[in-house]
């Protein structure tokens, strides 16, 4: 880490007690504190949750569209032929095939955020799962990108539409936004996706279920949240 760096992380982490867990829009007022950095940060939530994420019933999948987006342009590839294509390109989508778009990325490219397929396409999609599956690309009915509607999950996605998803440590780690978003807008799409976590709990789940939450800056000290202002107990 390079000497700058480290002194504006130490000039942040001085801002609050690394052991006190805040409530949300304080802890949004002590990150918006922090020491600006060259590039506009992203701001994160991650949660560690109380579920075993190796058995089927107990994963935490899904997406939600955040009321103020993720302050990004988000560029989106559509599989579709026929009034799917044609909605789609309507709607705004960056680039719209069938075929010929499932080449032209074998071929090696991948210049886009979000790929979105009609469920006619997947048979050829489906082989392009070595390159788009790494790169966390790949269609999928789980995450609302492999649908006959792919108009809708354009404007979900052009929206601020992210996936939340467990990893196999029972972490999840979501954007919500960047470091030039104010207070407010930060604080709401942090709180959409907070509900959206709660309501996700699986019912095989014993115990405490979202055991800790922490907000930070992509190059930030974590900040501890109050898991129980946020009603996740």
């Amino acid at each position: 880490m390079a000497r700058g760096q480290s002194k504006r992380y130490k000039q942040a982490a001085a801002l609050f007690d690394r052991q006190t867990h805040y409530d949300l829009a304080d802890a949004i007022d002590i990150l918006k504190k922090m020491p600006a950095r060259k590039f506009d940060e992203t701001v994160e939530l991650s949660f560690r949750l109380g579920i075993d994420p190796r058995q089927a019933d107990q994963l935490v999948r899904g997406t939600v569209v955040l009321p103020h987006g993720l302050g990004k342009s988000v560029r989106v590839a559509v599989f579709a032929r026929g009034e799917p294509a044609t909605a789609a390109e309507a709607v705004g989508a960056d680039f719209v095939g069938a075929e010929d778009l499932v080449e032209k990325i074998n071929g090696g490219w991948t210049d886009f955020d979000v790929a979105v397929a009609t469920p006619d396409m997947m048979g050829q999609v489906g082989r392009l799962g070595r390159i788009l599956g790494p790169r966390g690309l790949m269609p999928n009915p789980k995450s609302g990108t492999v649908t006959p509607d792919a108009a809708r999950a354009v404007r979900e996605a052009k929206a601020g539409r992210v996936e939340y998803r467990v990893d196999r440590t029972s972490n999840v780690h979501t954007p919500v936004g960047k470091a030039s978003f104010d207070a407010q807008r930060l604080q709401e799409n942090a709180q959409v996706l907070i509900d959206a976590i709660i309501r996700a709990r699986p019912s095989a789940t014993k115990g405490q279920y979202m055991r800790s939450v922490t907000l930070s800056t992509t190059m930030g000290p974590g900040i501890r949240l109050d898991r129980t202002a946020l009603a996740a107990n």
